[in-house]
């Protein structure tokens, strides 16, 4: 027996395959409480006693005909790569529903075992499966398990290398059998297939059952072949087709669906007793109320402001923690090291650059936690049936709007989730309306702008610019639809996984995940960009001033010394506050003017008739620019271009009042932030999931709407009296 061993873990959506993929291999893929999480397959390694197995978790699929690009790449793994082995992975609780699969699976004729899912699920619904007679009826294996607290993980290990043994000695699967018309005319295609020596992977009792079917992929490979036999087995199928249409009145596709689930029907009665559990009638009634028609969409709209508003003032304690902390190190750095360029490099450049975006990290942590209790509980699945409606308005179905959800985390995942709808049209679209949905990026430029302009109303203003988002990419999806894709709908009907009270594990490790990744950025394209940032707004070193400011600077303090000398003890101290606020003066004008003459300033001044008409000063303007690499650098170049440098996070904030930024140009930044170009990571994902020209019109696209309606936000303002 080979000590290498490839397991493919296959399934229904939202069974738990990566559950038991993380629990086999110790890996921490996403997992949640709702249908798509996988979209393409994923591997992991493990040694088990003398054995080196590779675990494959396969997206989830409804069945082994390629609509959707997650049914093609579970399909073309089972059939292409030949695992020594398929997990087909059941959820015990909807035992009817899953079998549909698991029959397809069984007719490849490959060693597979069953896994009995949820069991914990299934027990609370009041729901017994004969696991001895399921797998006399199957001729395989069945085993239990209890996937988010790891019940049962060895025994699946050893079931399945004790199959593939079984295999290997010469056992043989069992073929699922059909009524005696449906089996009439898949043995004639069979022996068609074997007798015309034509090679084909799997085996030649699901080719046949495939070219019965129609199916597009096997039909296709047999009209590529320029043996005759090939196009005469295709004609034998076609007669066979016709056959079966003339005895039932039906095609031979539905014929065959209702006998499979003739046979899930008698497996079932056989093997499974309700005891009518109380669970499934728990998250009917919670569903009488989130998926109301009238209450569902606003209790969502609540949550959602429960949410912006909890990242907001609770985030705000351990982020002036950090503040602290940010700034001891800066001064420490200011205080310790001698005047050169290397300790301005490391207080105004790193310090200055970093330090402004670190100290959202317990936002984004936040955010990140909800948004994993909301998958976790099942709301997530809600949150797209409720939109199903208004995602109708662009042509879409709710499931199009679970990777629009994805994308308040990052629009990277959110577009390659895109994988699960079927329609290449649909998917498309809502790849170009994805971008539009606020990523975790945008969120420290947020609560930068909204908390030092609209301080108790930024949760508010920050809720405001999320549902902004979701309302252009349903109005450019609409628009979209019309011009661009025109046709019907595709149909879909939307699951709705029960309630479950999620595991505080998996919550933490969502969490810890995004927070590990927004950390990693500070060390990387964060750490890089602040670094450029500083060098373009450092040099060239020579500025020609529009005034003596060192004299100027001695000159005040002269001035101030003969006043001092003269004054009573009362003024003294007063005396002394408006020195250091006379020369913080001359100083910030200095520093001002200084970048405004470096290379950075000199771009600034270049990108400035773009952005002036948008109330957008040119530091902002060179901010925006930097954002197309990462949002979070919008922060980190805003902090060093305002030169906060060792006075910590607040600093930026009390520098964007002093610049004349007033609230109204800060929603205008805030506006464009949400609806421009996605980072250059999202830009190439588009380019992998769709194509350059797509990537390229989104690209074009989301900045001119961005600009577009920062225009109409700021002078609206202006004409209402605002500033």
């Amino acid at each position: 027996m080979n000590k290498n061993l490839t397991l493919a873990l296959a399934g229904n959506p939202n069974c738990g395959k990566t559950t038991i993929f993380n629990n086999l291999t110790g890996a921490r893929q996403k997992v949640g409480n709702w249908p798509g999480v996988t979209v393409e397959k994923k591997e992991g390694k493990l040694r088990f006693k003398d054995h080196d197995l590779t675990i494959v978790d396969l997206p989830g699929t409804y069945s082994l005909t390629p609509f959707s690009i997650e049914e093609i790449t579970a399909r073309d793994f089972v059939i292409n790569e030949r695992p020594d082995i398929v997990v087909i992975i059941i959820d015990a609780s909807n035992l009817e529903r899953s079998l549909f699969l698991a029959i397809q699976i069984l007719e490849l004729g490959r060693p597979a075992i069953f896994v009995l899912n949820m069991a914990d699920v299934a027990d609370a619904k009041g729901i017994q499966i004969d696991a001895a007679k399921l797998s006399q009826l199957l001729g395989l294996p069945v085993v239990f398990t209890v996937g988010n607290k790891n019940k049962g993980t060895d025994h699946l290990i050893e079931t399945a290398i004790d199959e593939i043994l079984r295999f290997d000695q010469g056992k043989e699967s069992r073929p699922i059998r059909y009524s005696q018309k449906v089996e009439e005319c898949i043995a004639k295609v069979q022996a068609d297939l074997i007798e015309s020596g034509v090679k084909m992977e799997g085996s030649s009792r699901w080719n046949a059952i495939k070219i019965l079917e129609d199916d597009k992929v096997i039909k296709a490979k047999l009209e590529e072949m320029s043996v005759s036999s090939a196009k005469l087995i295709l004609e034998s199928a076609q007669e066979s087709r016709k056959r079966i249409q003339n005895l039932f009145e039906d095609d031979f596709e539905i014929v065959l669906t209702d006998d499979r689930y003739g046979v899930i029907a008698g497996i079932v009665k056989e093997t499974v007793t309700n005891l009518a559990g109380k669970r499934i009638d728990i998250s009917r009634n919670i569903d009488l109320v989130l998926t109301d028609r009238f209450f569902g969409i606003p209790v969502f709209i609540f949550f959602i402001w429960a949410m912006f508003q909890l990242t907001f003032s609770l985030g705000a304690y351990p982020m002036g923690w950090i503040e602290s902390a940010v700034s001891f190190l800066s001064i420490g750095l200011e205080e310790t090291l001698p005047s050169s360029l290397l300790k301005d490099l490391l207080v105004n450049g790193v310090i200055a650059g970093i330090g402004s975006v670190i100290v959202f990290l317990p936002n984004i942590l936040i955010l990140f936690f909800c948004i994993a209790l909301f998958e976790d509980t099942g709301y997530m699945a809600r949150a797209a049936f409720l939109m199903d409606r208004v995602m109708h308005t662009a042509g879409l179905h709710g499931k199009s709007f679970i990777p629009m959800l994805m994308g308040f985390g990052c629009n990277v995942p959110a577009i390659m989730a895109t994988r699960t709808l079927e329609s290449k049209k649909d998917r498309i679209l809502t790849i170009l309306m994805t971008p539009f949905m606020s990523c975790s990026a945008r969120l420290p430029v947020y609560i930068v702008l909204a908390g030092s302009f609209f301080a108790d109303k930024a949760g508010t203003v920050i809720f405001g610019l999320y549902f902004m988002g979701i309302l252009i990419a349903i109005l450019s999806g609409r628009l979209f639809r019309k011009i661009l894709f025109k046709g019907e709908e595709a149909p879909f009907i939307m699951e709705l996984p029960p309630y479950r009270i999620p595991m505080v594990k998996s919550l933490m490790i969502h969490m810890w995940d995004r927070g590990k990744m927004f950390l990693k950025k500070m060390g990387g394209v964060i750490l890089v960009g602040s670094i450029i940032i500083w060098g373009l707004s450092n040099f060239p070193r020579q500025i020609s001033y529009s005034e003596d400011y060192d004299g100027k600077i001695h000159s005040v303090k002269t001035e101030y010394a003969q006043k001092i000398s003269s004054a009573s003890p009362q003024e003294i101290e007063a005396l002394g506050r408006q020195l250091a606020l006379s020369l913080t003066e001359i100083k910030h004008k200095q520093e001002q003017e200084r970048i405004a003459g470096s290379y950075i300033g000199r771009i600034g001044k270049v990108l400035e008739p773009v952005f002036s008409p948008l109330g957008i000063g040119w530091q902002a303007s060179v901010a925006l620019v930097t954002g197309f690499v990462a949002k979070e650098v919008v922060v980190s170049t805003m902090g060093v271009l305002y030169g906060v440098g060792s006075e910590g996070g607040e600093a930026l904030e009390k520098a964007l009042k002093k610049s004349g930024m007033t609230s109204l140009s800060a929603l205008s930044i805030m506006v464009f932030v949400l609806l421009y170009v996605p980072c250059f990571a999202t830009v190439m994902t588009i380019y992998r999931e769709a194509s350059a020209g797509w990537a390229g019109f989104n690209l074009i696209y989301t900045t001119m709407v961005a600009w577009g309606m920062s225009f109409l936000v700021y002078r609206t303002g202006l004409l209402l009296g605002f500033d």
